[in-house]
């Protein structure tokens, strides 16, 4: 109920919360809600590990400075579809993404270099959990490549990486979790769309005055 008046008001028609929650009520609509997922993180490897820099310091005034990294996996009828995403901190926006039916050093480095390429920092920090991919040797020379600082979760702490957590969850509560995948195609088409063409661009976030990440980003 908070976030539909708001977009009812952008479409031109003021209506309170109480009138939507009332009416939300009266015809059984409600919020979707989160499933749980499959771990995705392989942290029994002997590669070099790096410090907690972050330490949950989520908030930034100002974008490309701390991006958030992570993976995460959807089921298909063909098997598995792995999603690897780069989420600005700021402003939550979704600026790098790729997506495999294998869960390969590629895919999280495919991910990274679509944020490179749409994005330009200055002083970057980049922040994982402790998966072999991010601490893969092809992944810490891409970092140092463009001069970017690498952070890492704690071992087994999901939340010093919540709110990349957070916009997994959204997406397979919002999308993911109500539908059947045939192929990994149709998988990768539907989280494009997701991705690009809904949250990105239209869904509100109440941490951003209910604004859209890209909202945020230009009213910024």
């Amino acid at each position: 109920s908070p976030r539909v008046p708001r977009e009812l008001k952008a479409r031109g028609r003021n209506v309170s919360r109480n009138t939507v929650a009332r009416l939300m009520k009266t015809h059984g609509l409600a919020a979707r809600t989160r499933k749980k997922y499959r771990a995705t993180t392989d942290s029994n490897h002997s590669l070099p590990l790096a410090e907690n820099v972050l330490n949950r310091q989520f908030e930034q005034d100002s974008p490309d400075r701390v991006w958030l990294a992570d993976i995460t996996c959807m089921w298909t009828l063909e098997g598995w579809l792995y999603l690897a995403a780069v989420l600005d901190a700021h402003s939550r926006k979704i600026v790098g993404w790729s997506m495999s039916d294998r869960m390969q050093t590629r895919l999280v480095m495919d991910a990274l270099r679509m944020a490179l390429g749409r994005r330009y920092p200055e002083s970057l920090l980049h922040h994982s959990d402790r998966g072999s991919q991010y601490a893969s040797q092809a992944y810490r020379e891409l970092l140092r490549e463009h001069n970017i600082t690498c952070s890492m979760s704690r071992k087994a702490n999901c939340w010093d990486n919540a709110m990349m957590e957070s916009f997994f969850a959204t997406l397979k509560k919002e999308r993911v979790h109500h539908e059947v995948y045939v192929t990994r195609e149709a998988a990768r088409q539907s989280v494009f769309e997701y991705i690009e063409l809904f949250y990105n661009s239209r869904r509100r976030h109440s941490a951003l005055g209910y604004l859209s990440p890209d909202q945020f980003e230009q009213a910024a």
